[in-house]
């Protein structure tokens, strides 16, 4: 994610937000995020939570005080709603699951990464991700820790290789059914395939003018645009634009026009269309610069290292620039699709032009 303005908002754990919803802020160990908002839904069911958080100890102890500032108890929670499959979102779900015997509910196209992530040994995912890094151009001192990796048959230590596999499946545009609660799932796909918000149909508690409070995950943030980057999984190699998605669906939350969105980082906020525009404004003007950039042929690596982050490029440890590789990929990926940019003819690894 591309921090856009000011640190990490401030606050108390727990916010209460009115009409049966709170927001705990769930730790994420060293990462500049600070934290995920876990939001508990009160219905005639009993509660509900969206999303978990990270699985660590620190974070679990903070989710169960969190909920008993609350007034629950983490045995309570009857259900689990997954805005996406990032473990940073999911990674409490089995925990919260074996506490409380909770159902966890996921969009079928997270569901699938979930599965296909489980049965994948390690070392397939460090050779899928070392193969897709020496095909951007990525120098071999960076691609060399996970061909050691891939060899040596290490055991599953990067995050979210065992997450918990959902027992229902979301389904867009419907209802989800939580007795005395009105909360609709819409499909926003970009940050992850199967990326879902959740719309309570529902007046402002407060009053405000608009439609109902909005659940956005990772999709609509305040002041972050969320990581978007090609869909990985090595045993999919169905070619996708990630950031198309992305862009569809920001207009058709746009359209929606929420009272108020309930972010799951930094604070719940107002004016979601203007909002939009500001992102929209933001990929074109970042798709401009890329055409500006790619005046000469370059690899998604090569373009990476020129283009604008939240710190420079020399500062970004060895994980996060694979991550903005994937970043530059997809957009990449969208101009070739809007015939803006082509691949370079014979070129090995791949370089890009614009056209």
């Amino acid at each position: 994610m591309t921090r856009e303005s000011g640190a990490r908002p401030g606050g108390p754990p727990v916010t209460g937000h009115g009409g049966g919803v709170w927001s705990i802020k769930v730790p994420i160990p060293d990462n500049p995020l600070g934290f995920t908002l876990v939001h508990l839904l009160d219905t005639d069911g009993g509660p509900v939570l969206i999303d978990t958080g990270w699985d660590d100890p620190a974070s679990w102890s903070t989710l169960v005080a969190g909920l008993g500032a609350c007034g629950v108890a983490v045995e309570d929670v009857t259900g689990v709603v997954i805005t996406h499959h990032h473990p940073d979102h999911h990674g409490l779900s089995a925990r919260v699951r074996e506490a409380s015997g909770a159902w966890i509910a996921m969009h079928e196209a997270d569901a699938a990464v979930v599965r296909r992530t489980r049965s994948t040994p390690a070392e397939h995912w460090y050779g899928y991700m070392a193969a897709k890094l020496t095909a951007a151009g990525a120098p071999a001192g960076h691609v060399a820790p996970l061909l050691r990796a891939a060899a040596d048959g290490r055991p599953r230590k990067l995050p979210g290789l065992d997450p918990a596999l959902p027992d229902r499946s979301i389904t867009p545009g419907e209802l989800l059914d939580l007795p005395g609660r009105r909360l609709r799932a819409i499909w926003t796909p970009g940050h992850t395939p199967g990326h879902v918000c959740l719309h309570l149909e529902e007046d402002h508690p407060a009053g405000l003018p608009g439609n109902g409070r909005l659940f956005s995950g990772d999709h609509l943030l305040p002041g972050i645009t969320p990581h978007i980057g090609l869909y990985e999984d090595p045993d999919d190699d169905t070619v996708t634009d990630p950031l198309s998605d992305y862009l569809d669906s920001l207009e058709r939350v746009g359209r929606l026009g929420p009272a108020e969105v309930l972010p799951a980082h930094q604070r719940a906020f107002t004016g979601a269309p203007a909002r939009v525009r500001e992102l929209l404004a933001h990929h074109e003007d970042r798709l401009t610069g890329l055409l500006a950039l790619l005046s000469e042929p370059l690899t998604p690596w090569r373009l990476a290292e020129r283009m604008e982050w939240n710190r420079p490029w020399a500062d970004i440890p060895a994980g996060s620039r694979s991550i903005a590789v994937s970043e530059a990929e997809a957009h990449v990926r969208h101009l070739v699709k809007l015939g803006r940019a082509e691949a370079a003819a014979g070129s090995d690894p791949v370089t890009y032009v614009a056209v």
